[in-house]
């Protein structure tokens, strides 16, 4: 039945349906158990009626019982429909260090941290709180073992295809200093894209570590010399910016000039088979 939440109590809550009081006993009102009894006063909600004594006119009545059935019917609905890539509006249930578990409509499921955001954040509690209605999508499930895999990165701002969309091999970007390591630094060309300088391609000369010409935070500019797609690794070189333009290759430079007609009267040298040059001198024309 449905009624409307009006009082509480030390041991539960009071519902008015058609003007008479049901009483449903705190362990019965679907509330944790640390929670105030006073959060549902206001409320309209359905119940079962567990016990009708008429002699003591006592009503007594369970909104778990029915919060738990309809959970389960929502939850075999999910895993009939249930499938890769579809979006669900969610709430934020509980969080860990490694994700956040989210109520999809009568099945928790996981996001997570690395799912949570395209930025770099160290736990779930950066960015999510407990209540939070947020949208996910399905990653993946387990049917047998009732385990699903949520997703909630926009892949529309996935930070790789931005990147792939604006830059090329051989441009030059703005980048920032962000990690420094013994082989080199790794610098951010986007929000959520990291490329590395390799120690080899931070200066035009030899250095002991990246810490002697940067320092986290530093804005400088630096060449894309790779990208690798299926990696996702961007390789950068600020070295590369510095270096003269490379001399022409050696087939270009050694390469035959084109030979000219003969000027008219100039003499033409044959060489024969053991290297030796002869001449001729062509004939004067004829007098008329």
């Amino acid at each position: 039945m449905e009624g409307k939440v009006t009082e509480d109590n030390k041991g539960g809550v009071v519902v008015n349906i058609k003007g008479i009081r049901v009483f449903v006993p705190a362990s019965q009102t679907g509330l944790p158990r640390d929670a105030a009894m006073s959060e549902l006063v206001g409320q309209t909600v359905r119940l079962k009626i567990t016990e009708v004594n008429r002699g003591r006119k006592r009503v007594v009545g369970s909104i778990r019982a029915v919060a738990s059935r309809e959970r389960r019917e929502r939850a075999e609905k999910i895993w009939n429909e249930i499938e890769i890539g579809k979006h669900y509006e969610g709430v934020v249930k509980s969080m860990t260090s490694y994700g956040a578990f989210v109520d999809i409509g009568g099945i928790d499921g996981m996001v997570h941290v690395s799912e949570i955001s395209w930025n770099r954040i160290n736990k779930p509690a950066d960015v999510l709180n407990v209540g939070d209605k947020i949208d996910v999508y399905v990653i993946g499930f387990d049917k047998e073992n009732r385990k699903i895999s949520l997703g909630h990165r926009d892949p529309e701002k996935n930070p790789w295809k931005i990147f792939t969309n604006t830059y090329s091999v051989g441009d030059i970007a703005k980048v920032k200093i962000v990690k420094l390591m013994p082989f080199g630094a790794f610098a951010e060309v986007l929000p959520g894209t990291d490329g590395l300088i390799h120690i080899s391609q931070i200066a035009n000369r030899r250095i002991g570590q990246p810490s002697e010409v940067l320092t986290v935070g530093d804005i400088v500019d630096a060449k894309i010399t790779n990208i690798d797609n299926e990696k996702q690794k961007i390789s950068l070189s600020i070295r590369a910016l510095s270096e003269p333009a490379p001399a022409p290759r050696r087939e270009e430079a050694e390469a035959p000039a084109e030979p000219e007609e003969p000027e008219e009267d100039a003499l033409v040298y044959e060489v024969s088979s053991d290297g030796v040059a002869t001449g001729e001198v062509p004939e004067e024309p004829a007098e008329e």
